[in-house]
C-alpha cells in the first residue's frame, strides 16, 4: 500500500529569521538517526533553496543528501506552512514515494514572526523557536508561535549577558502566557538538546 504524508510524523519547526532553526535541525537529526528513527528534512525558502543546500552539506556522510528537499514557496512563510501547506504535503509524498521506511519529517518554516502557526495537517507537532538575542521581552508579546506551540524553545541563552537579557523573567513569563513546555537551550553547543528530542520522542513518536 502506497503512504502518503498522513502516515508519517510530521514536526513542524518554526520562528524568526536567525533564531535558530537550522541549527537546531543539526542538533535534533543525529540524535533522532541515533534513536533508530528513520528521519527527513524538509525546508521552506522564499526563493532559494539556501538552507536545503546547508543542511545536505552538513548532513554528508550522515542523511543521504535526498532526505533533505527544500520547498521554494515564492510568497510569505505563513502561506507555505498554514494558508495552503499544498506543496509541503506533496513534497513529503515524494519523500514516502521513494523512501517508504521514512518514520519522521522535520518541516523547516522559512523565517517569520510570532504570529507564525503550522496548519494541523502539515505538523503533528510544533515547536516555535525563539531567540534571548531578540530581547527578553518576546514571550510577554505572546503571539501564537509563542503561545500555541507545543513546545517553546528558547535558544542562543549564552547570548543573555551580552544583550542584557533576564532568563529567568523569561522563565517566569514563559509560564504565564504558555500552558506547554518551554526548553531553554544553547544549540550552538548542544545545551538542552536533549531535553527537545525527549519532548519530541514521548509527544510526538511514541503518543
Amino acid at each position: 500500500m502506497t503512504r502518503n504524508y498522513r502516515d508519517v510524523a510530521k514536526l513542524g519547526i518554526g520562528g524568526p529569521v536567525g533564531s535558530g532553526k537550522t541549527t537546531l535541525i543539526k542538533r535534533l537529526v543525529p540524535k533522532l538517526l541515533d534513536e533508530g528513527h528513520e528521519v527527513a528534512v524538509l525546508t521552506n525558502d522564499l526563493l532559494t533553496q539556501e538552507d536545503a543546500d546547508e543542511l545536505r552539506e552538513h548532513f554528508e556522510g550522515t542523511l543521504p543528501p535526498e532526505m533533505v528537499k527544500g520547498v521554494e514557496t515564492g510568497a510569505c512563510p505563513h502561506t507555505g506552512i498554514r494558508e495552503d501547506p499544498s506543496m509541503n504535503l506533496h513534497t513529503i509524498d515524494e519523500f514516502l514515494d521513494e523512501h517508504p521506511e521514512t518514520d519522521i519529517v522535520l518541516i523547516e518554516s522559512g523565517g517569520d514572526n510570532l504570529a507564525a502557526t503550522f496548519n494541523p495537517e502539515l505538523a503533528d507537532y510544533f515547536i516555535y523557536v525563539i531567540s534571548v538575542a531578540e530581547g527578553d521581552d518576546i514571550p510577554r508579546k505572546k503571539g501564537p508561535g509563542v503561545v500555541d506551540s507545543d513546545l517553546l524553545v528558547v535558544n542562543k541563552t549564552d547570548l543573555a549577558p551580552h544583550v542584557d537579557a533576564d532568563l529567568d523573567r523569561m522563565r517566569d513569563d514563559c509560564e504565564r502566557v504558555r500552558d506547554g513546555p518551554t526548553v531553554f537551550t544553547d544549540a550552538s553547543e548542544d545545551e538542552g538538546i536533549d531535553e527537545v528530542v525527549d519532548s519530541v520522542t514521548r509527544n510526538l513518536l511514541f503518543a
